[in-house]
């Protein structure tokens, strides 16, 4: 028998590839942009996706990869004349996480010949000054492709954007079906957000009991690999040479890899979920883990479910913590 999450996932697969290959195809160089040197797991799930992705389409890794801090226009071109350069997915599209977005119109404004692909965000201003800027650079750049991962972002790419965007789902999907770290050790798990998007909801709602943990995913240890990718980045930015380039995208998927297996660790302690970040219920989709999603803070995890998971049987959906703890008796 599939498992419960087979169907989900194969429907985003599917719609990964189809808009994947309107701009690549075997052979093909390209670049991504904007890696998330942070860490929020939610968004190396995005970024280990993306990877999965365009490599497995085009055979090739990334010509060319930097954070939103180091990018070389002249680096990039030495590294591949022609070929699509791609921005990271997720929920930076806005002013709420504005150093992303500054980087994002920078590319607008410095490869104005360069095939410019946003992959899948969510938008979210909460200020009206910076929708027009950004709405004139998309407008002036002569290929630019916006990809959105729900309704509301679409509605707000077409009413003050003015573009046409396209509904795609979250990259993490691109890795596939994932299996559990381990045996649970809690009977519930909640991860809530302890950042700006949190919606108001009290992350203690709940005793950190035997039978219930309270965690959020962002803090980590400090790893001596940092100092070696600070040393990677600027090797490759002075020689240029795909070698470096290499070491410096390896040194990228390998931190993105440990901060994901950290997340699915995590979410693997409990029998099931209860969760209002996006990717904690995306991962816990693609580990088939029973959970309850709660909203973030402009309404990203909902806008995301009605477009691409509520089918999901193990899911169910809440307003409040101790109604997603009621939910819970719902689930296997």
């Amino acid at each position: 028998m599939p498992a419960a999450n087979s169907a989900v996932i194969a429907r985003q697969c599917d719609a990964l590839h189809t808009m994947a290959r309107r701009h690549v195809g075997p052979g093909s160089a390209y670049a991504l942009l904007d890696y998330p040197n942070h860490s929020n797991v939610g968004d190396c799930a995005i970024w280990l996706g993306e990877i999965a992705l365009l490599q497995g389409i085009t055979g090739n890794a990334p010509a060319y990869v930097c954070e939103h801090h180091d990018f070389d226009a002249e680096a990039l071109r030495r590294a591949f004349p022609e070929g699509p350069v791609f921005l990271h997915g997720g929920g930076n599209l806005g002013d709420i996480w504005p150093k992303h977005q500054r980087f994002r119109e920078m590319i607008l404004e410095r490869l104005p010949d360069r095939e410019i692909v946003q992959l899948p965000q969510s938008i979210a201003f909460r200020e009206e000054r910076g929708i027009a800027g950004f709405a004139n650079l998309l407008s002036a750049h002569r290929d630019a492709h916006l990809y959105v991962r729900d309704r509301r972002s679409l509605d707000f790419a077409e009413a003050r954007l003015g573009v046409a965007a396209t509904l795609v789902p979250d990259c993490a999907f691109a890795m596939g079906a994932l299996a559990r770290r381990g045996v649970p050790a809690v009977d519930i798990l909640m991860l809530m957000r302890t950042d700006s998007e949190r919606a108001g909801h009290d992350q203690h709602a709940a005793p950190a009991t035997g039978k219930i943990e309270v965690v959020d995913w962002l803090e980590e240890p400090r790893q001596a690999g940092d100092r070696w990718m600070r040393r990677a980045r600027r090797l490759a930015d002075r020689l240029g040479t795909s070698d470096a380039m290499t070491r410096r995208r390896r040194q990228y998927d390998r931190k993105a890899a440990e901060r994901l297996e950290r997340g699915l660790a995590l979410l693997s302690r409990g029998r099931q979920v209860v969760t209002d970040r996006l990717h904690g219920h995306i991962l816990s989709t693609l580990l088939d883990i029973p959970h309850v999603a709660l909203d973030n803070s402009y309404g990203k995890v909902s806008g995301y479910i009605a477009a691409w998971t509520r089918e999901f049987p193990h899911l169910r959906t809440a307003a409040t913590p101790d109604e997603a703890l009621a939910r819970l008796a719902e689930l296997p």
